[in-house]
């Protein structure tokens, strides 16, 4: 699908990744279209709540999808990783979490591996106002 979008389109929006796939969607991709992969965040420094948070989010549906799991076991993920709602290891390389400035330098890192842009989809435990999340990210990443 990169080739076809390196040649056909103006670009790739991968979801569900993390900085390595990014890496290499780059390498695919070449310098010229754009690439913006999604990564999911959650403001909480507690590793566990932040992962009981995403890990609701990553299980349901896409842990269930066969063509995202695929791509993660194309990543290096096993079944282990894959399975009982996402090992911790997984969750944390697919949901970045604690403060605003630990959350932004992991978004930075599809930066550094070739992203032109990351789209931010920012989680929050269910009823809670996301604009204060928004308004921390957006200061942390000098937006």
């Amino acid at each position: 699908m990169l080739r076809l979008a390196a040649r056909w389109t103006a670009g790739a929006h991968p979801y569900l990744v993390t900085p390595g796939y990014t890496r290499q969607a780059r390498a695919i991709l070449g310098a010229g279209p754009l690439l913006a992969p999604e990564h999911k965040v959650v403001l909480d420094a507690d590793p566990e709540r932040a992962r009981a948070v995403g890990r609701a989010r990553v299980q349901a549906p896409y842990l269930g999808l066969v063509n995202y799991t695929n791509n993660l076991r194309r990543l290096g993920w096993g079944d282990d990783d894959l399975s009982g709602g996402g090992s911790d290891a997984l969750i944390d390389a697919l949901v970045a979490h604690g403060s605003a400035g630990q959350v932004a330098a992991r978004l930075t890192e599809h930066i550094d591996a070739g992203a032109d842009h990351v789209c931010l989809q920012l989680l929050t435990p269910p009823g809670a106002d996301p604009r204060d999340g928004y308004r921390q990210l957006a200061q942390a990443l000098r937006l």
